[in-house]
Formats: C-alpha cells, structure tokens, sequence
C-alpha cells in the first residue's frame, strides 16, 4: 500500500515537472521565434526618403544632433567635412593630417593661378597707320608678352603638381570607408550621403549588384552613364529637392559604392 502511494507521488512530480518543462520550452520557443523574426527584419533601404535617421534636407547641426553620426570627423578633404555613421571608424589621425597638407597645398596653389591669369594683359592691337616706331614699340610689348606667358605657363605646370594630390588623398578617403559608408557636408550643408556596403535601394541594389541588375532595376527611368566611369539616376520622393542624384560607382562591371550626392554644390 505504501509502494503503491509513493509511486502515485513520483509519478505526480514527474508530470508537473514535465509540463513546467513544456511550458518553458514553449516560452522559449517564442522567444526564439521572435528572435528569428527580428532577425531577418530587412533594413531600411537606402534612398532619398531617409537613411539611419538621415534627412536631406537637415542641416550640418541637425545632422549631427540626430545622433546618426559620430560627433568627430573623419575626414576634412578639400574643405568639406565627413562623418562616420554611429559606430563608424574613430579618426584616422595621420591620413586627416596629411588631408589637411593637401588642402593647404591646393589651396594656395589656385589662389597662385587665379592671380596669374588675373594679372595678364593682353597686349593692344597695332593701330592701322601706325609708324616704324610703334611698330617696333608693339613688336616688343608683344615679346615680352610671350616671354611672361612662358613663365607663367611654367608655373602653373608646377603648381598643378600641388593641384594633382588631391586625387591619391580623396581615392585613400574614399577606400577607408568603402565598407561603412560615410556623410558630406559643404559650404551648403549636407552634400554626400555614402552608403555601407551592406546598403541597398529599395529596389535590391547595391555594392557587388551587376550592370545588368541596375539596369534592369531602373529600366525606363532615367538612368544615364556620366563621368568616371559612374551611372547616375534623379532622386525622386526625398525631401532634400530636385538636386539629389543616386550615383553608382562601377568596378570591373559591378557596383562598387553607392551614394546619394547633391549637385551644385561645393566644399570651399
């Protein structure tokens, strides 16, 4: 009689225990399965309409009191101002200082040829009737002339070496943040918006997508190649106006950036 009665208790336990167990694991069943369906939430397309809190028509101080940015720059390039994305690369320190170097160098260099070709005058035509003694006052006011164009020439064959740095240092910029992606303020406010590679528009596209798959996804709209080897295609339904351009940067025929960018606008 005892045996029989303890069984019954073991048996009892045995059963709570199993449909606690059952319990548990279908609660833990639904967490794994909100879990997988939070997991496999698609991310925001990149596009006009917005990107991680990103408006094109905020302002540099909106932008950055959004908290999609980190608060250092990353980049100051030929007078502009990038950002990293939260949890984006820190500083790079020496490339921003060597950035800095060339934006000295550029700088100083166009002002020197702005003044050069600001100074030059050209010399006056010869008056008809004009005597031997003009004539001969024209011919050297005319070889003096050259003579300063030569120079001149010169000069500025020496300070577009200075001019040339700017084409490693934004190609160094722009390899740094190939894979996170990063944002562009001018003169004028927001200018560039990079995309991780990860990003895609909300037609699947995006870094590693073919030449065939763009065109395909933007058949009929207003896709176009432009220069460097990029396509480009109107921003339509975003907020930062007629400006904003979609551009695909291509690489042995794949999409190797992509970025939103404003036209009309400039760094310094």
């Amino acid at each position: 009689m005892g045996t029989t009665r303890n069984t019954r208790v073991a048996v009892a336990v045995l059963t709570t225990a199993l449909v606690v167990a059952g319990a548990a694991a279908c609660e833990g069943d639904k967490g794994g399965a909100t879990a997988t369906a939070a997991a496999v939430t698609p991310p925001q397309p990149f596009g006009a309409a917005g990107y991680r809190g990103l408006q094109l028509s905020m302002t540099k101080e909106e932008a950055l009191a959004s908290g999609a940015l980190e608060k250092a720059p990353v980049s100051v390039l030929n007078g502009c101002t990038d950002y990293a994305y939260k949890g984006g690369p820190a500083p790079d320190q020496a490339r921003m200082a060597n950035e800095a170097e060339v934006h000295a160098k550029t700088t100083k260099a166009m002002a020197r040829i702005d003044e050069i070709r600001a100074k030059r005058k050209p010399v006056a035509p010869l008056t008809p009737g004009a005597s031997l003694k003009e004539l001969q006052e024209y011919n050297a006011r005319l070889q003096a002339q050259i003579q300063q164009d030569t120079a001149d020439q010169k000069e500025i064959a020496e300070l577009q070496k200075d001019l040339d740095l700017i084409t490693p240092a934004r190609k160094a910029r722009d390899e740094a943040f190939l894979a996170t992606g990063r944002v562009n303020f001018g003169t004028k406010g927001l200018r560039q918006v990079v995309a991780p590679a990860d990003a895609r528009t909300a037609e699947g596209v995006g870094a590693g997508s073919t030449e065939e798959q763009l065109k395909q996804a933007y058949a009929g709209k207003e896709l176009k190649p432009v220069e460097g080897g990029k396509f480009e295609l109107p921003a339509d339904g975003g907020s930062g106006g007629p400006d904003w351009f979609y551009e695909f940067t291509m690489a042995e025929g794949k999409v190797a950036a992509l970025a939103l960018v404003k036209h009309n606008t400039y760094c310094s």
